[in-house]
């Protein structure tokens, strides 16, 4: 998850998602997510910290973007390796034109790059990040717009991404959560942030979705309780929803928002 200056994809590559999305069958309203994730030292999270914060999340929504969710997550250290960690940015659009365009309109801003100038000014011989990996996802008809979590209350982010082996199977994997299993999440406690198929980044076709618990042992006993409801033990038994006919892969994460997070 990883990449330079502030953008994770080229220019080139989300244009070109931006043109499938006007194409995409889905509501004018749906949201788009790009979601951005740095590799780092965490010594380094201070000046990443600093950027995201005076920086890029104020000038993100000057241009029409937002909210933007800033999270964060410890590595393990590698046998042998150096410690690394992990910062994800969410940023939400409101279409594909507002994510490719973003680069421009940040390169144009002042207040931007004099806020971004430490950031900016680091040197090959000492980056601030490994790299960025950035996905850019529009937001499915069954939920297409984001419901923002109380941001004043504690709270844990899981991130979830369901790989399939092609776009069929990945159409399948949302049509089950569209006609039932969404339903099931809000009322046993798996508390939707937003669900999207993805069109840009790696690990496609794939749906991904956050959620957002207050802690840890909620995330658990939610967790627990889905996997025994009834209605999840029927749907999960018929054969078109079978994981292993549309489901190849899932990544599952837990995220700490920072304190100004506005996700």
């Amino acid at each position: 998850m990883q990449r330079r200056t502030f953008v994770g994809a080229s220019v080139a590559a989300l244009t070109s998602a931006a043109a499938g999305l006007e194409a995409d069958p889905k509501p004018a309203s749906a949201d788009v997510y790009e979601l951005r994730t740095y590799t780092l030292k965490p010594e380094k999270w201070p000046v990443l910290d600093a950027y995201l914060k005076s920086a890029f999340v104020p000038a993100v929504k000057r241009h029409g973007a937002g909210p933007v969710g800033v999270f964060t997550d410890r590595v393990d250290k590698p046998a042998g390796g150096t410690p690394l960690m992990l910062a994800a940015v969410l940023v939400v659009h409101p279409s594909g034109e507002s994510v490719t365009a973003m680069p421009t309109k940040l390169a144009a801003d002042e207040a931007y790059q004099k806020a971004a100038a430490d950031y900016l000014a680091a040197t090959a011989a000492d980056p601030v990040y490994v790299r960025i990996e950035t996905s850019v996802s529009v937001a499915i008809a069954g939920m297409p717009k984001l419901a923002k979590p109380d941001t004043a209350k504690p709270r844990l982010l899981n991130l979830r991404v369901y790989e399939s082996h092609n776009e069929r199977a990945a159409a399948k994997k949302v049509e089950m959560f569209e006609k039932g299993e969404l339903d099931i999440f809000k009322r046993v406690g798996l508390t939707p942030v937003f669900f999207a198929s993805a069109v840009a980044g790696a690990a496609l076709p794939n749906l991904t979705y956050l959620l957002t618990f207050p802690d840890q042992a909620g995330l658990k006993a939610a967790w627990n309780t889905f996997r025994a409801d009834p209605a999840w033990v029927t749907l999960k038994a018929m054969p078109e929803y079978a994981d292993k006919e549309i489901v190849s892969k899932i990544t599952n994460t837990v995220w700490a928002p920072t304190a100004y997070s506005e996700i």
